[in-house]
C-alpha cells in the first residue's frame, strides 16, 4: 500500500519535525518499507494500491507511555475536596488518594476491570494512540495486582493497540503496614508471581515522602534487575527525594513526572539515556507550581516524553492532544519537542525501538490528519482532527 500527496512528519533523530511535502509512505505488511519524497519513489513500488490523502499529514501513532488505566471507580469527590483547600498530601494521609481507588479495585472483577477501562483506551484510540503502557499498583496485594495486569494485558486482545504493563506494586503502603513490611510481605512476592505469568514489561515505583524512599526502590530494582526486567520511577513529583538519580543509576527507561528534578539529576539522566517523562495533566489537576526543568533537559540533551497520566486522582484525561497542549502551555515545550514527547521519545520511554518514528524498517503504526503543519496538532484545545489511523499497516 502506498500513501500518496500527502506531508509527512517523519520524527527521526536528526530533529525537529522531519518534514517531506508531497510525500509517500510505502507499507509491507505491518512494515514501513519506504518513505520520501513522491518524484523519488522507487520503481518496484509504481504498481502498488495508492492512497490519495489529498494533502493531509502523516505522523507516527502516537503513544502514551504513562497511564493508570485500569482500576475501578472514581475520585470525583476528591476533586471536590481538593477545589475547597485539601492538598493531594493532606488527601492521601486521610486514607483518600491512592488508597481510596485501591478499595474499589479490589472490590472489582477483572472483567469489570476491563469493561471500565475500554471507554478510556477507546478515547485515546480516537485521537490516534496506537501504543499504550498500562500500570497495576491499585491492588497492594498480590491478586488484584496480579487482575489489573491481566485485565491490562486484555486490552490488547479486545482493541487495535499494542499494550505494555507495567509493575507498580510500590505505589502505596496499605493502611497498617510499614514500607518495608510491605515491599518484603507483598511487593516483591507479587512481583515474583507477575514475572512468573509473563505479566510484566517493566517495574515502576513511587519515590516519594508519602510513598517508597530510594532505598526501598533499591529493593524493587534489584529483583527487577535480577529478572532482567527494565525500570521507570515516578520521581520529584512532590518534592526532591534522589529518584531521578536512582533512576538514573539503574538505566532506567524512564523518571516521571519530575517537577522537583534539578540541573545534577538531568546531567544524571542523560548520561544514563533514561527519558524525562513530562506529565503536565498531574501538574494541573492538583494546581501545582513547581514547574519541570525543561531548560534543564534540553541543555543536557535529556529526551523528553509526554503523556497523560491518565488516573482517576491526579489526572482523569484520556487526551494526548490535550497534553501536548498542556505541554507547550504550561512547561513552554515547542511543538516539534511536543510532537516528539507523544512519538519518538514515548517509545523509548517505553523501551520500544520499531515504532514513533516514520522511516524504513519501523512498524507501520501512523496517524493521518486533518491539518496542514504539526505545529496545530499542539496549538489547538479540545479539537481532534485525526483522519484515520494505520495500526500494523492497516486502516
Amino acid at each position: 500500500m502506498l500513501l500518496t500527496n500527502a506531508t509527512i512528519a517523519t520524527v527521526t533523530e536528526t530533529g525537529g519535525y522531519g518534514l517531506i511535502p508531497d510525500g509517500i509512505v510505502a507499507i509491507q505488511s505491518e512494515t514501513i518499507v519506504w518513505t520520501g519524497p513522491a518524484k523519488s519513489l522507487p520503481t518496484l513500488y509504481h504498481a502498488e494500491d495508492a492512497l490519495d490523502l489529498e494533502g493531509r499529514l502523516i505522523t507516527p501513532g502516537l503513544v502514551d507511555c504513562h497511564t493508570h488505566i485500569v482500576h475501578g471507580g472514581n475520585r470525583a469527590r476528591e476533586f471536590e475536596m481538593r477545589l475547597q483547600g485539601a492538598s493531594y498530601e493532606e488527601i492521601a494521609r486521610a486514607g483518600g488518594g491512592i488508597a481510596s481507588t485501591v478499595l474499589q479495585t479490589r472490590a472489582t472483577s477483572e472483567d469489570a476491570l476491563v469493561a471500565a477501562a475500554l471507554p478510556r483506551v477507546d478515547a485515546l484510540i480516537a485521537e490516534g494512540v496506537t501504543t499504550l503502557e498500562i500500570k497495576s499498583g491499585y491492588g497492594l496485594e498480590l491478586d488484584t495486582e496480579l487482575r489489573m495486569l491481566r485485565a491490562a494485558r486484555r486490552i490488547s486482545e479486545i482493541r487495535p493497540i499494542r499494550v505494555q504493563t507495567s509493575f507498580l506494586g510500590a505505589h502505596a503502603t496499605p493502611s497498617g503496614m510499614t514500607a518495608d513490611a510491605y515491599i518484603d510481605n507483598i511487593c516483591l512476592p507479587a512481583l515474583d508471581a507477575a514475572y512468573a505469568e509473563g505479566l510484566i514489561d517493566a517495574v515502576d515505583g513511587f519515590c516519594e515522602g508519602i510513598a517508597f524512599s530510594p532505598t526501598q526502590m533499591r529493593r524493587v530494582f534489584d529483583r527487577a534487575r535480577h529478572f532482567g526486567l527494565p525500570v521507570k520511577l515516578h520521581a520529584e513529583q512532590l518534592s526532591h527525594t534522589g529518584g531521578a538519580r536512582l533512576a538514573a543509576e539503574f538505566c532506567a527507561l524512564s523518571a516521571d513526572h519530575l517537577e522537583y528534578a534539578d540541573d545534577a539529576d538531568a546531567a544524571a539522566m542523560a548520561q544514563s539515556g533514561t527519558v524525562a517523562v513530562i506529565l503536565p495533566g498531574a501538574f494541573y489537576t492538583l494546581r501545582e507550581t513547581q514547574v519541570p526543568p525543561i531548560d534543564a533537559f534540553r541543555r543536557h540533551n535529556v529526551p523528553m516524553a509526554l503523556a497523560s497520566d491518565c488516573n482517576p486522582g491526579s489526572s482523569p484525561m484520556t487526551s494526548l492532544l490535550l497534553t501536548m497542549n498542556m505541554g507547550a502551555t504550561l512547561f513552554r515545550m515547542t511543538p516539534e519537542e511536543c510532537l516528539s514527547g507523544v512519538t519518538r521519545n514515548a517509545a523509548r520511554a517505553l523501551g520500544l525501538r520499531d515504532r514513533g518514528t516514520i522511516a524504513a524498517g519501523m512498524r507501520a503504526d501512523l496517524a493521518i490528519w486533518n491539518v496542514e503543519h504539526p505545529a496545530e496538532l499542539s496549538y489547538r484545545i479540545g479539537f481532534n482532527p485525526l483522519w484515520k489511523r494505520v495500526y500494523g499497516g492497516k486502516l
